[in-house]
């Protein structure tokens, strides 16, 4: 690494500070690695953005021209200017120029980006690898390319087609459901999958059903095993496949014996006493092939089963490990492992396992992803010799090495050989019924010794597969110890988890991998759905988009026509496609132009789409989630209602709210009787304040139940809530008239004079006197608090963690010292939520990010993005422009077509 004071050095453009460290280790002293810190310009995000000259064309808003071969606007926001400038300076004094940001299609936008705003008068050069490591960096300068058009173009055309996507279905999302919505190419289907299966569970009707457990053993064998019964006088009994998911009933009842409780234990007390044999015994040979190496999708899936890990977390994890020369690029689609990396992961098979867990020939994964930007390799241990996990523990943190481990034992793995063994089936007669059971012997583990899928521990995993049954021959006579009734249910289908979701959307073709985990992170934020354990629940006000859509704009959602938008997307990457006449057959319809000369679907384009929806769609209707599944015996039917303050049930003239974190499968007919009836007490007064004379109420609301003083229609109406651990059923109308009278006035403090207060805050109920205040602790209210219990607490320290600390705060986290500053590296806890300091830059932890997930290498990025934006505008002024934005967008959520243009 140099200095921009010396002349005629070559400088390197990567992404991010940490990719330029690892870089800069590997270069002499004629390079000088600088981060362009992620994109450097964009499409603008807010009005205020717009430049001047464009604000008044009727496109302004989308920062693309639709008119004029969709020209993208594209601006430098103020906190990328002190970079660009940095970027530029360093440039005045180099001889030329290596633009290394990522092998993908983003990366190489942003190389373009990079090119198109600094200008080098000097000469530019593309360097491309997959790893980062001496020799590849090497290479990669031996070799260099010139920017790739084509995928610039894939990129670009994606970025504008998400624009146009978003910034004209999502106004009308804000102006008939509610604000702050919106619309995406993946994101909006991604909804769509999460709701149909919702409604699949709503629809679900259990079904119970009977069998025997047997417990049989070999006669002078004390070694007994249990077997399950299959069939009854040549009529099966039935599993849950047997059952229609949405009635409940059997698919196929001549053909099966559905037992009750009274059946199936008369049926034990009738085989009991009979004798048992042996009907059958078929043994199989099988073979479990390796998995491949992990793509971005697959190891999304794992490290969520594995691990617990988001998407999120997975990728940021990865993205470290990949700028600091651990692993290959972890953003691909490819199973392919290079002769290098083979040879690598063959080598340690032969070390750790023996010969005879490595086969003869190589195996080559090859995968049907045909993309230019998956043209490179599966994700794997970076360089040619594949660091053990174990020299890596003292150099990773916890889950760093946890998900370098898993992509280490997957990719030596794939180079193992087979698991052999055998599985066996044995059948159990008594009289007409027949009993069985399944077995399964491992003779050789192959690649299970280095990697069992969904286990961490492959040795305990290895025992656990395998189920051995006793040593018989058909005819053979056993004992029967117990016939056991056991009762089963069906169950509805499972709903999705971020490992499911991420498979399913990679199945279909839909999107990009390493763009799922801001897909579901989007999903979260947007209240589209929220988490219950590992699960994706859907809101009904995702309800109620999916509920739109289909109705008004099927293709936008449809997952056929989804997957042909990415593949066509690919061509263009390919240079197989003109990204200007996909942008038009978009947008304006296939008719725009030129007649559609393939076999495709033709499309019917956004803007005539989306004509004269702000008429034809009725807001009421849209917003109204029928309850068909319940029976309301021919009364008014209950439905779902999405309201300005949420959603909402309704039955005639009754309504009542919906807790929102009650899940919609779980709103049955009693419960939303329940929550109807509840409404309705709510309007029935505990009684009346003796004062003022209003009536006194226990409501319940969106943020839980609440006293309100005053009728509905009383403009000075008073609301407060519930203390923590009270609930509506246990309060009377004295403890909801203390709770109105809060904050109490204790009396006055000896010591100033001055009025010390009982109040019931955010954070729990406090004292204060002046400036101080302090928590109240466990078992001391409000409402019962004295004087002199107060001053008690005022006259104690102020403990960290409690209101009115003063105590220097204990970092919740900490790392080596700053490159650029000299002083310690912490994550604090403040006011505003936690957020990391040098010493001289504070920077907010991104709520997406956990604690745990925090890095040093982490830490200095977001630092180094923050200390980049330098002084950056009021909040104030962005917030109003944005407004107005917002404000005119929902008066006008599409732009209709003229006749004139329609022609044209």
């Amino acid at each position: 690494m140099v200095t921009s004071s010396q002349k005629g050095f070559s400088l390197v453009i990567v992404e991010s500070p940490a990719k330029a460290r690892t870089i800069g280790r590997f270069l002499g002293d004629n390079y000088v690695v600088e981060a362009s810190i992620g994109h450097i310009r964009d499409l603008p995000s807010v009005a205020g953005e717009i430049p001047e000259k464009y604000r008044k064309e009727k496109w302004s808003r989308l920062g693309v021209n639709v008119d004029a071969n969709f020209e993208p606007i594209y601006i430098v926001p103020n906190e990328k200017r002190k970079q660009i400038k940095k970027l530029s300076d360093l440039i005045k004094d180099a001889k030329e120029v290596y633009l290394a940001t990522d092998e993908d299609r983003e990366g190489e936008a942003i190389s373009w980006h990079l090119a198109e705003t600094l200008k080098p008068k000097v000469p530019i050069h593309r360097l491309v690898f997959h790893e980062i490591t001496k020799k590849a960096i090497q290479d990669a300068l031996v070799s260099p390319r010139s920017i790739d058009n084509d995928l610039v173009q894939a990129q670009e055309t994606r970025r504008i087609i998400d624009r146009l996507y978003g910034y004209e279905v999502s106004p009308l999302l804000w102006y008939k459901i509610r604000p702050k919505l919106s619309a995406g190419r993946v994101q909006s289907v991604a909804v769509r999958l999460i709701v149909e299966r919702e409604r699949e569970r709503i629809a679900f009707h259990s079904a119970t059903y009977w069998d025997l457990l047997g417990h049989f053993a070999v006669k002078n064998d004390q070694k007994s095993f249990q077997a399950g019964l299959i069939s009854v006088g040549k009529r099966k009994i039935p599993t849950g496949k047997d059952f229609n998911p949405t009635t409940g009933k059997l698919l196929n009842p001549d053909n099966c014996l559905l037992l009750d409780e009274n059946a199936a234990k008369n049926l034990a007390t009738r085989l009991l006493p009979l004798p048992a044999k042996v009907k059958s015994i078929e043994e199989k040979p099988y073979t479990e092939r390796p998995y491949p190496p992990f793509t971005t999708s697959t190891l999304q899936q794992e490290a969520n089963r594995k691990f617990g890990f988001t998407a999120r977390t997975t990728m940021s994890l990865a993205q470290n490990l990949y700028e600091n020369g651990y692993i290959t690029y972890m953003r691909t689609d490819s199973t392919n492992l290079s002769d290098e990396a083979i040879r690598a992961a063959r080598n340690h098979v032969l070390n750790e396992y023996g010969k005879d867990y490595l086969p003869d020939s190589p195996r080559i994964y090859k995968t049907n992803v045909k993309n230019a930007q998956e043209a490179h390799e599966a994700i794997r241990p970076a360089g040619s010799s594949f660091e053990l996990p174990e020299n890596l523990k003292d150099k990773l943190t916890h889950e760093q090495f946890r998900l370098y481990n898993l992509i280490w034992k997957r990719t030596v793995a794939s180079q193992m050989s087979d698991a052999r063994g055998k599985r066996k089936q044995l059948i159990v007669e008594i009289d007409d019924a027949q009993f069985s059971v399944s077995g399964k012997t491992i003779e050789f583990p192959g690649y299970l010794r280095a990697y069992v899928e969904g286990s961490d521990d492959p040795d305990a995993e290895l025992a656990d597969r395998e189920v051995l049954l006793p040593s018989v021959s058909s005819g053979d006579e056993l004992q029967t110890f117990a016939l056991d009734p056991k009762s089963h249910a069906t169950m509805p289908p499972s709903r999705y988890s971020e490992a499911s979701l991420t498979k399913i959307l990679t199945e279909k073709g839909i999107g990009r991998p390493s763009t799922y985990a801001s897909i579901i992170e989007t999903i979260l934020n947007r209240n589209y759905v929220f988490k219950k354990g590992g699960a994706l629940v859907p809101t009904w006000v995702a309800f109620a988009v999916c509920q739109l859509m289909e109705k008004h704009l099927p293709d936008l959602i449809n997952y056929d026509f989804t997957a042909q938008m990415e593949d066509q997307l690919d061509a263009i990457s390919r240079g197989e496609l003109g990204h200007l006449r996909y942008l038009k057959d978009f947008y304006f319809g296939t008719d725009f132009g030129t007649e559609s000369k393939d076999n495709n679907p033709r499309m019917s384009g956004l803007k005539p789409l989306l004509n004269h929806k702000t008429e034809e769609i009725n807001a009421r209707e849209v917003n109204t989630i029928s309850l068909t599944h319940m029976d309301t015996n021919n009364t008014e039917p209950i439905v779902v209602r999405i309201g300005k303050f949420g959603p909402y049930l309704q039955q005639g003239e009754r309504t009542g709210n919906l807790p929102e974190d009650l899940p919609p499968d779980e709103l049955t007919q009693q419960k939303a009787a329940e929550l109807l009836n509840n409404a309705q007490r709510a309007e029935e007064p505990l009684g009346f304040d003796p004062e003022s004379g209003k009536p006194i109420f226990v409501k319940s609301g969106r943020f839980g139940p609440y006293i309100q003083r005053g009728g509905s229609d009383d403009e000075q109406k008073q609301n407060v809530s519930l203390l923590k651990g009270m609930t509506p059923e246990t309060i009377d109308l004295e403890t909801a008239l203390q709770l109105l009278r809060l904050p109490r006035n204790l009396g006055k403090n000896p010591e100033n004079d001055e009025d010390v207060l009982a109040r019931d805050g955010k954070f729990g109920p406090y004292i204060v006197c002046g400036s101080e205040t302090r928590s109240l602790p466990d078992g001391i209210s409000p409402l019962s608090i004295d004087l002199n219990q107060a001053l008690e607490l005022l006259a104690q320290p102020k403990f960290h963690g409690r209101r009115g600390t003063a105590k220097p705060v204990e970092p919740l986290k900490t790392f080596n010292d700053s490159p650029v500053t000299g002083k310690q590296v912490k994550l604090l806890s403040g006011r505003f939520g936690n957020y990391i300091t040098d010493g001289e830059t504070n920077a907010t932890l991104p709520k997406n990010i956990a604690i745990e997930e925090l890095t040093f290498d982490l830490a200095i990025d977001l630092l180094a993005e923050r200390a980049a934006k330098g002084n950056t505008p009021k909040r104030t002024t962005r917030k109003k422009s944005a407004k107005k934005s917002v404000k005119k967008s929902v008066k006008k959520p599409a732009q209709k077509t003229s006749k004139k243009s329609a022609k044209k």
